[in-house]
């Protein structure tokens, strides 16, 4: 089956050099015999949905870790923003590098847990109660959209893949210029304000979370399908992991809206 993902795509190929070659020559056998014994390369062992939930596992137990190590010893804005611009850099070298490094995805799960622990302190010292709510939030969302994809109710094409990269690059952009307009208009464009327009913002930046768990989902099952290297099933938890920690943070946000502080 040909993927869609480019990395699954080379790794295709070069899974397909690993096929039956001619028969040897009682020569070729007697020379392999006469040679000096050791351990030749093997192959490595083709990546299962095991490997990809222990990995994940691991990837989101440092990330929550970290958070409440964040959050006891309360860590100001200052570590939280440090924390926000390594993980993003260390995100994306694993992002364009499509790196199966474990340190430098494990990294990233520190990195974010640190910045998500002294955010949601800050939410929920605000909105108490809130943290909760949105934890629960981002487990019903992971939850309804393995429960579309395991029940083949909607599976992601190309141009639905093209569609939520394509939304990712635009929302980033709006983000962006909401930011830069925020220095001269107070609330910039309204994006991020408790407003109609910021609602609806809110809930556009959560959906499109949640297609990216679709993606996820997808890459991980073709990744199975293709038998490509266990070391992959670090880059599909590292994955998973961006996704529900954008869901996460869109859902505090929108529930800050609505949320009670009296």
């Amino acid at each position: 089956m040909q993927s869609r993902n480019p990395v699954l795509g080379r790794l295709g190929q070069n899974n397909r050099q690993y096929g039956a070659g001619p028969m040897a020559s009682p020569q070729h056998l007697r020379e392999m015999y006469d040679a000096p014994s050791y351990a030749p390369p093997t192959q490595a062992r083709p990546m299962t949905i095991d490997d990809v939930v222990v990995r994940g596992f691991i990837t989101l137990g440092t990330l929550v870790l970290s958070a409440a190590l964040a959050w006891y010893f309360n860590f100001g804005m200052g570590i939280a923003i440090a924390g926000v611009i390594v993980g993003l850099v260390l995100g994306l070298i694993v992002s364009f590098r499509q790196s199966t490094n474990p340190v430098l995805i494990l990294g990233y799960s520190v990195a974010y847990g640190v910045a998500i622990g002294v955010i949601s302190h800050v939410y929920n010292t605000l909105y108490d109660g809130i943290v909760i709510a949105a934890a629960f939030g981002t487990m019903v969302a992971f939850g309804g959209m393995l429960a579309v994809y395991a029940l083949k109710i909607f599976r992601p094409t190309p141009k639905f893949t093209k569609f939520v990269v394509g939304a990712a690059f635009a929302a980033l952009g709006l983000m962006a210029l909401n930011f830069i307009f925020g220095f001269f208009v107070q609330g910039g464009l309204g994006l991020r304000t408790d407003s109609p327009l910021g609602w609806v913002f809110s809930i556009a930046m959560i959906l499109l979370g949640c297609f990216f768990l679709l993606l996820d989902f997808d890459a991980v099952e073709q990744g199975v399908r293709a038998g490509v290297p266990e070391k992959y099933s670090w880059l599909m938890a590292f994955g998973l992991t961006v996704s529900l920690v954008w869901i996460y943070l869109e859902v505090l946000r929108f529930l800050s809206f609505f949320f009670n502080n009296d």
